[in-house]
């Protein structure tokens, strides 16, 4: 496998994450009360990017290949509870 081939795999392997870390950020906003506390914007989609290609990675160990339904069940859920924790949701 060649470097390009290899960075070609590992971008289509984050890139679900990649796309879900902003839009959960930019629902929680819209959706949520907005607390002063909370992280700032770029560090919930950091936060969501990290758990959705850890979740990635757990689904890939676990199930011996990437794209199974299981894991992106499993990226959604996790992450959509990494942003309620981020946006302190529990205080609405």
């Amino acid at each position: 496998m060649t470097f390009l081939q290899l960075l070609d795999a590992l971008s289509n392997f984050v890139a679900p994450a990649l796309f879900l870390a902003p839009v959960l950020a930019l629902a929680g906003r819209w959706m949520l009360r907005r607390d002063a506390a909370a992280p700032g914007f770029w560090l919930q989609v950091a936060l969501n990017f990290a758990a959705g290609v850890a979740v990635l990675a757990i689904g890939l160990g676990l199930f011996g290949r990437d794209g199974r339904m299981a894991s992106y069940v499993a990226l959604v859920l996790v992450c959509g509870s990494v942003q309620w924790a981020a946006a302190r949701g529990w205080r609405n």
